[in-house]
């Protein structure tokens, strides 16, 4: 089978979740002898030089890169508040582009063309006009659901209007290209569910998946355990999440257990984060070795209050062996039982007193490591789920060779 993934951003080097998820796909998709071609935005908040790439990478994904410009420019943004217009998704369009696709489109033949996001929507018309591949979305979230939650943590009215502007847009936008695809790929099941009630189009969920046998867990946990977020710090609802960890978590859990520790670290860590002081607290930035990492401290906090989809550093970080603490928004994508094998807390009282059990009780800290492992192997193994999605690709091909509507699964 022949696939050409459509990219908001490279998935190579994969330095966060999207891209991570994309890799994750292609990776299965090639280990099962299937070929690959990749066609990415390359932009100045994720910026590739494809001489940085592995000369095997570049080979076996035919990786190509076109230079998009996604700066946000008040011009823009106000033409598409006027116009109604979703501004996300209009940044994406671009000439330069869309001449790429076509070139694509008319030297190669593709059984799938697979859109990475819903910003690769506006680029449908082209694919149906110079291929008869299926077009599936691989919906990494339900996007406008992040700045709808987004809308309601503003206190700031203007902010707030604004930001419901985009959220409102950005959702038509998001449903109306459902049915103009063949199928969608959500990456949960709640993701799937939703989409379902909004196309008759065949809708599955194909969960981020990773090969189990290259993370290596790292169950023990110390006497005084070492908490821990790892994440892209360009990402607003991380910095969201950290900034009401820091100002009405953390002071609670440092007044219990003052010899507690919390380590930031990840890619575009802000400034007032660099510069941020607070009993216990270290900012490390972006570190070398994210596994290592992660197998060196202890528990991971993922304090998120916005958001979408499933969160790809708590699926690596429960393969690691690490008890995680987080919010039901932070887990949704993951078939969890609470105290099992995650933490959930959702108010700052509550996530405190969780974080101060976990450092008093390290023992419950390590046997929550090796459930959330478990988890992981029975429900995020790679092969099973690289299957599910060829099993899907195949049903979508064979429905439209018969003029048949899919089904939803």
């Amino acid at each position: 089978m022949k696939v050409l993934f459509v990219c908001n951003k490279s998935p190579f080097p994969a330095h966060e979740g999207g891209p991570i998820a994309m890799k994750s796909i292609i990776d299965g998709l090639l280990k099962t002898g299937n070929q690959v071609k990749v066609l990415a935005v390359n932009s100045g908040k994720y910026n590739v030089d494809l001489k940085d790439i592995a000369a095997e990478v570049r080979e076996n994904t035919g990786l190509t890169l076109v230079d998009v410009d996604l700066r946000i420019k008040p011009i823009g943004a106000l033409k598409a508040l006027l116009r109604n217009r979703s501004y996300h998704v209009e940044r994406f369009i671009s000439t330069s582009f869309k001449k790429e696709l076509v070139r694509i489109l008319d030297t190669e033949t593709y059984d799938v063309v697979q859109l990475e996001t819903v910003f690769m929507a506006p680029y449908i018309p082209i694919i149906r006009k110079h291929s008869k591949a299926v077009i599936v979305l691989r919906a990494h979230n339900i996007e406008h659901l992040i700045w709808k939650r987004l809308a309601r943590q503003s206190m700031f009215l203007p902010k707030r209007f604004y930001l419901n502007h985009l959220s409102e847009t950005l959702r038509q936008f998001e449903l109306q290209s459902l049915n103009q695809v063949d199928g969608i790929a959500a990456i949960t099941r709640k993701d799937a569910s939703f989409f379902r009630g909004f196309t008759h189009k065949s809708v599955v969920d194909i969960p981020y998946s990773i090969n189990t046998a290259k993370f290596v867990p790292v169950f023990e946990v110390a006497a005084s355990p070492v908490f821990f977020h790892l994440g892209s710090m360009n990402w607003i609802p991380n910095q969201e999440g950290i900034k009401w960890m820091l100002d009405k978590v953390w002071p609670k859990v440092i007044s219990k257990v003052p010899d507690a520790r919390f380590v930031l670290a990840g890619r575009f860590m802000p400034d007032w984060l660099l510069s941020y002081k607070a009993p216990g607290v270290e900012v490390i930035g972006e570190v070398e070795d994210a596994t290592d990492f992660v197998q060196k401290n202890h528990i991971a906090v993922v304090p998120l209050l916005s958001g979408s989809g499933i969160r790809i550093k708590i699926i690596e970080a429960m393969a690691l062996g690490k008890t995680v603490v987080t919010t039901n928004v932070g887990a949704e994508g993951i078939n969890f039982t609470d105290r099992y094998d995650i933490f959930i807390a959702d108010d700052a009282a509550k996530m405190a007193a969780l974080m101060v059990l976990l450092f008093q009780h390290p023992e419950k800290a390590y046997n929550c490591g090796v459930t959330a492992r478990k988890l992981v192997e029975e429900q995020h193994n790679s092969d099973k789920v690289n299957a599910r999605l060829l099993k899907f690709y195949n049903n979508l091909i064979q429905n439209t060779c018969n003029g048949l509507n899919p089904v939803n699964h």
